[in-house]
């Protein structure tokens, strides 16, 4: 299967679970290639949020710690990156501070900007996966560098039971490509 279609088939899969709901920009409403990916969803599992990067990081965390398993998307990693706070200083460092007490899964959904028909600037193509794996503890930092990769990690992300959320990093220009 190509790239686009193995992300809508990993958003179907997690939406059969109960426990998840998917939340961001562009989740409910067109506005991004990854919207696409969520036409199958039901409505009543989608949150749309203004652009509050920190704060939709923050829900994501509470719900988590409430039972659910939140999908968190950020279209591009220029957008997560207001979300760093929340990331590093809180759902990466619960389950360290609370000697595991505390164990969020929170899916984490972003990507790197497409730049190709047209070139956004550099503004929306960053790619912050290496810096993050080194400033997480205890989330996993996955990039999809193939259309093979995309199930088997989304899968990972839902099923683990390691008490570990999963940042998963998606190409734009695959979307059409790959």
């Amino acid at each position: 299967m190509k790239y686009a279609e193995e992300l809508a088939r990993s958003m179907e899969y997690l939406a059969r679970d109960p426990r998840t709901i998917f939340l961001g920009q562009a989740v409910a409403c067109p506005g991004t290639a990854m919207t696409n990916s969520l036409k199958n969803i039901s409505r009543e599992k989608l949150l749309e949020l203004p652009v509050t990067e920190e704060m939709q990081m923050g829900m994501s965390t509470g719900l988590a710690l409430a039972g659910h398993v939140p999908v968190c998307i950020y279209p591009r990693w220029n957008f997560l990156l207001l979300a760093v706070n929340q990331i590093v200083n809180h759902l990466d460092k619960l389950s360290i501070v609370s000697n595991g007490g505390y164990q969020p899964k929170v899916i984490i959904r972003t990507g790197i900007g497409s730049e190709r028909p047209l070139h956004p600037q550099h503004q929306h193509i960053g790619d912050y996966t290496d810096a993050f794996r080194l400033m997480c503890k205890t989330i996993e930092v996955i990039r999809l560098d193939e259309p093979e990769q995309v199930f088997p990690a989304y899968q990972k992300a839902l099923e683990r039971n390691d008490g570990r959320s999963t940042l998963i990093v998606e190409y734009g220009d695959y979307h059409n490509e790959k």
